[in-house]
């Protein structure tokens, strides 16, 4: 097909009926793509390998066709479909026979962000514009940040909803009728993968931009390490008016020097540090806005303080880091200093998040269950030194020795769980050899966290902490990190009901 028809195809308003797309996947993701599609004329095939029941009869109803069965090849009903644009569920990975072939055949590659970016003028605001995007992506603390800047922009008065890889389909949030100022939308590196095939045509310009860190993740899907920081970096193309990057991470700041943005948008700073006069940071536990400031070059305003923040649960250094990331997005829209504290006296995080299951004989029971990467699980253990480290699972492909040599080390002691339990503690043994490693072997999911609280508790120090931090994803013996999470709050929850840490019965020897 010429590429005439689709360069045109960018408003919600443009002639849609007829295209023939074909949609991978039906997910959440998969099936809002389907939906929009079907809303706007085009001709949609759906593919996926299985569906919930309620997507599978939706999908006809909505107008589309559901194709499902195996995808590990091309099927024929896609090649006879003869699809003008396909759209990929963030699944498919470049690696997938599919997109390789889609690839190879010339044919239109989007994802559900260049979909939405091209329809999202459905719902505009008063002065007939649509809303302003503001993207978020960063190995590590996307979700939470994108909560809290979204928190943050609603305080300040602007209507704005977190979207993307947060759960919520951009598209869903393109098309509700009651219209947004600012959609804040977290990206994953796969989603920022297919927004880098993008035309110019379909090319995101966000109002702002951030990515918050960058460690090894996802190298399967992506191939390398190098193709997953290119991917992250895309979040700062096109960037109007402010690329905020992590002045501790200088990952970050290479992305935004070699960035592409329009002219005019200006690089803002943040860390832990006394902030310089395009930044945010924090001096003698205030944390200080020099960015947006008209006497930023001599002052700097309070947003909130350290001291006010421990109260509210969100103290630890890399909940911070978010914080500053998430102040600095919406300062840049205009979101007073007073907004900002007053939203973060009433933000608390979701679960699984550094949250405090209990403290009961002396013992503080941490989840950081979504602490599914080395990264992650280092800012856990550096909130936490010294804590009995519940580490292990599927590892993705990623080498924990980075991770075990350096933060690894103040753990005092570390339970090992997953089904790769063998390289966790190889990793131990080799890089921190001091730290007493438990191997805890279970064959039911039901048994593994009854049996990580009975072995912590019986060598947990009184004033000691017990911490999830398991620097891999749940897959191997869990439906998800959140399960993950909830099995391992119910086993402290029934320990504490039985009333003693006696019943541990002390642990086995260690390695």
């Amino acid at each position: 097909m010429s590429s005439v028809r689709l360069d045109a195809l960018t408003s919600w308003h443009a002639d849609w009926k007829g295209l023939r797309v074909a949609v991978l996947g039906l997910s959440v993701t998969g099936f809002s793509a389907a939906d929009t599609l079907a809303e706007l004329g085009a001709d949609v095939l759906v593919l996926s390998e299985s569906a919930a029941e309620e997507y599978e009869r939706l999908i006809p109803v909505i107008g589309a066709r559901l194709d499902l069965g195996a995808l590990d090849e091309v099927p024929q009903s896609l090649r006879d479909f003869d699809p003008e644009v396909i759209v990929a569920s963030p699944g498919f990975s470049p690696s997938h026979p599919i997109i390789r072939w889609a690839q190879d055949a010339g044919i239109a590659l989007w994802g559900d962000i260049e979909l939405a970016w091209r329809v999202r003028d459905k719902v505009v605001r008063a002065d007939g514009t649509p809303a302003e995007w503001v993207l978020i992506t960063g190995t590590n603390g996307k979700t939470t940040t994108t909560q809290l800047t979204a928190t943050l922009l609603v305080e300040g008065g602007l209507r704005a909803a977190p979207c993307g890889n947060i759960g919520i389909p951009v598209l869903d949030a393109v098309r509700d009728p009651a219209g947004f100022d600012v959609l804040v939308v977290e990206l994953s590196s796969h989603q920022l993968w297919y927004i880098g095939l993008s035309s110019s045509a379909g090319a995101l310009v966000p109002y702002a931009s951030v990515c918050l860190n960058l460690a090894d993740d996802h190298l399967v899907w992506h191939g390398s390490a190098a193709a997953y920081r290119d991917a992250k970096a895309h979040v700062y193309r096109n960037t109007r008016v402010a690329c905020v990057y992590n002045k501790a991470d200088e990952a970050t700041r290479i992305m935004v020097e070699d960035a592409e943005v329009i002219e005019g948008a200006r690089a803002i700073g943040f860390d832990l540090g006394v902030p310089g006069p395009s930044d945010l940071g924090v001096v003698d536990g205030i944390l200080a806005d020099r960015a947006f400031h008209d006497d930023r070059a001599h002052s700097a305003l309070e947003l909130t303080t350290v001291e006010d923040l421990a109260e509210a649960g969100l103290a630890a250094p890399h909940i911070v880091q978010n914080i500053l990331a998430a102040s600095a997005l919406a300062r840049s829209l205009g979101t007073a200093p007073e907004a900002i504290k007053r939203a973060l006296q009433t933000f608390r995080l979701d679960e699984h998040r550094i949250q405090v299951i209990a403290r009961h004989a002396g013992i503080t029971w941490v989840d950081d269950s979504k602490a599914t990467n080395p990264h992650a699980a280092a800012s856990s253990l550096r909130a936490y030194p010294g804590a009995i480290w519940v580490v292990g699972g599927d590892l993705k492909g990623v080498d924990l020795s980075e991770l075990v040599a350096d933060a690894g080390r103040t753990a005092g002691a570390a339970l090992v769980i997953g089904v790769e339990r063998g390289e966790v503690v190889a990793a131990f043994a080799r890089h921190a050899p001091a730290v007493p490693v438990i191997e805890v072997v279970t064959g039911e999911t039901e048994d593994v966290m009854t049996r990580v609280v009975e072995l912590a508790a019986g060598i947990a120090d009184d004033g000691g902490t017990v911490l999830l931090a398991p620097a891999a994803a749940s897959f191997d013996q869990f439906t998800s990190y959140g399960d993950r999470g909830h099995r391992f709050a119910d086993a402290v929850r029934k320990w504490i009901d039985r009333g003693s840490a006696d019943d541990a019965g002390g642990p086995p020897a260690a390695h």
